[in-house]
Parts: C-alpha cells; sequence; structure tokens
C-alpha cells in the first residue's frame, strides 16, 4: 500500500507503533488519541517510532467520546484501524468492568456515526478483537466457524465489542475484525518475559499444559496489509500464527533462544496470589488459547513467521540489550 492515508486511532500503544513503522513509509499515517507526543504516557512521544515515518505521522486529539475536528481526518481515507479499549491486564473489579467495557464500545460506535456522516468515508474499517473469546482448550483448536461461547467476564467483553462494530452501517466501508492473539515483538508483552527470565522466573505457568496462541507483529501487519488489498475479505479474522504451542514450550523456547540456563516455574496458586498483589488477573497466564487462522489462510495468506523459533530470534534481534540481557 503506497499513497494512502490511513487513520489508527488507540495508536499510542505497541501495537500501533508498530503499525506506523510498517505503513508510514510511503503513506500518510494520521493517530486519534486522547494525548498528543510528548505528554505522559504517550509512547509516540519517545523512539518508537522510526525516524524516516516520523515525517509522514500526524497526530489528532480526541475523547473517543464525542464527534468534533477530529472526523474531517476520515475523509478519503484508505484505511481506519481501532486499537482502542482499556488494558485487560487489571483486577476485575465493579469499575474496571465498567471500564473495560465502555472503552470498547463507545469509541466503536462513535466512529460508526463518524464514518456514516463522512461524504468520503474510508474504504476499509478494521477493528481490534481478542482470541480470548473462544474457551478454554487444550484438546481442540478453534477457529472462526466455533460458535459454543461461555459466559464468563472476557468472553462477554469480546462478544459485545464485537456486536458493536458489527452491528455498525457503514454501506459504503468495508469491515473487519481480528480476533487477536498474543502479539509477539520488540516491546510489549516481551519486556515482562525477557525480566522474568532476568529473574531466574522463566519456566512454565501453571501446569504449562495451557495453549498459547501468538503472532509475530510482522505478521499483523501484513494481514492488516492484505484484507486492505483484497477488497473482497471482511468479517471476522483470527489474528494467529498457526503455529500454537503450549505455554511450557514456549517458556522453554524463550530460555533456548536467550541462551538462559534455567527457569523456575510459576505455579498456579503463586500466579493467584501474584495476580491480587500487583494488580491482574491469573487468567490472563492460566487460561489455553489455542487458535487457528483459518479464514485467513484459506484467501492464500502465508504467514511469515509460523513457528516460534524463528520468530523470537528476530525480535530478540531487534531488543535493546538492555532489556533482553539475560545471561
Amino acid at each position: 500500500m503506497r499513497n494512502k492515508k490511513i487513520i489508527i486511532a488507540g495508536g499510542s500503544g505497541f501495537i500501533g507503533q508498530e503499525l506506523c513503522n510498517y505503513f508510514g513509509r510511503g503513506n500518510e499515517i494520521i493517530i486519534l488519541g486522547r494525548q498528543l507526543p510528548g505528554q505522559e504516557a504517550n509512547n509516540h512521544g519517545q523512539n518508537s517510532v522510526e525516524q524516516e515515518v516520523r515525517s509522514n505521522l500526524r497526530f489528532v486529539k480526541w475523547d473517543a467520546l464525542h464527534l468534533g475536528d477530529w472526523t474531517s481526518e476520515l475523509e478519503g481515507a484508505e484505511l481506519l484501524i481501532n486499537l482502542t479499549g482499556k488494558s485487560v491486564n487489571c483486577r476485575y473489579t465493579e469499575k474496571n468492568k465498567t471500564e473495560i467495557f465502555s472503552s470498547r464500545t463507545e469509541p466503536t460506535k462513535l466512529l460508526g456515526e463518524a464514518i456514516r456522516k463522512a461524504v468520503h468515508p474510508p474504504k476499509l474499517w478494521i477493528n481490534a478483537a481478542s482470541a480470548t473469546i473462544y474457551p478454554h482448550a487444550t484438546s481442540t483448536p478453534r477457529d472462526e466457524s466455533f460458535t459454543d461461547f461461555a459466559d464468563d467476564f472476557s468472553v462477554q467483553v469480546c462478544q459485545l465489542w464485537e456486536h458493536t462494530f458489527m452491528e455498525q452501517r457503514t454501506p459504503f466501508t468495508r469491515k473487519a475484525a481480528l480476533r487477536m492473539a498474543i502479539t509477539l515483538g520488540a516491546g510489549g508483552v516481551m519486556v515482562p518475559y525477557f525480566n522474568l527470565l532476568k529473574f531466574g522466573l522463566g519456566g512454565r505457568q501453571g501446569d504449562g499444559e495451557q495453549m498459547y496462541s501468538w503472532i509475530h507483529i510482522h505478521d499483523t501487519c501484513r494481514m492488516i496489509d492484505w484484507i486492505a488489498e483484497h477488497t473482497e475479505l471482511e468479517g471476522i479474522y483470527n489474528c494467529s500464527s498457526p503455529g500454537a504451542i503450549t505455554n511450557a514450550v514456549f517458556m522453554k523456547t524463550l530460555r533456548e533462544a536467550t541462551g538462559t540456563r534455567f527457569g523456575l516455574p510459576a505455579f498456579s496458586w503463586m500466579l493467584k496470589m501474584g495476580g491480587r498483589i500487583i494488580g491482574t488477573e491469573a487468567e490472563l497466564v492460566l487460561k489455553s488459547r489455542w487458535v487457528l487462522p483459518s479464514r485467513i489462510q484459506a484467501t492464500g495468506f502465508r504467514f511469515r513467521y509460523e513457528t516460534l523459533a524463528p520468530a523470537l530470534e528476530e525480535i530478540i534481534s531487534k531488543t535493546p540489550q538492555r532489556l533482553s540481557f539475560v545471561w
């Protein structure tokens, strides 16, 4: 994709940064964010975006709740990507649950309204979703044909998020939702993994048998690019490598890739106790996510990183030594 306008809502995090680096050469990128560059907690104010991309990057402020001047940016856009949503890395208190729901549904409704008011709306709207929508599974993988969903909080969030997106009437804008697995790259979730290794805690979590579905960030970007280029594609897609492995195999492969000699395991009771202390939920680690990307593979898309070891090798090669040094 070249010489196009691309809008990224909620693009200040790790995935948003990498999308800027991927699409920012030869395209105009507009980030819709609550904070502008240089403000606290805005990662784009740091060195996260490559220098050659910066000249093609603009920041526009929105509150994700109200229409405003930002809506004019949607005019003539090739692609709108919505990543907005409160992190689920928190305790599931009633207050946090409400915020998790509203931070996904309200911006999605707002973008739908803005698209309907546009004279020349975006050609494609891609909305983030989550592979957590699938139930805990250790014996059978799940693809997009699966419909026997559970009724726990995480699944409720995913279902309402997707329903809100799909119910938006955008007759001139194609829509696709990406059920995203754990996204790996030089940053994001890899930072706490490297920290675990440094402190000798790089063993399995729980019994280690839970399935770990993942995708390299470069393949996430390539999948979005593929959907944009193939104008017949729409609907729901699993954004996950076909090479899911168990948690124990993931941690073992990570130790081998970094030359780490040993890693102590973290038992389930330790994770549950630790979660209460640091303000998160053990479910984020212990739930078994086994996801297959059947629909995107059926279109002819091929993953660059189908297996974990080459993906980790590439990530480690791009990770600053101060973060990844564990020997």
